[in-house]
């Protein structure tokens, strides 16, 4: 759990860091945000949140 919280706030953070710096407007993040909890709902999800846990153990053991 802790993970998925820090991976979130991460990806808050280049977001926030794309709209500051002109690279991603308002619109664009809002719906890329939007389309994300959408797809979290999808049953999908559990198949990116698998493979996000494998990419961080990966890192993690770099």
């Amino acid at each position: 759990m802790a993970l998925s919280i820090s991976a979130a706030v991460l990806l808050g953070i280049i977001v926030f860091l794309l709209v500051k710096g002109g690279y991603v407007r308002v619109g664009s993040a809002l719906a890329c945000t939007l389309f994300g909890f959408t797809l979290a709902a999808t049953g999908l999800a559990p198949t990116i949140n698998s493979g996000l846990t494998s990419l961080a153990g990966l890192l993690s053991s770099l």
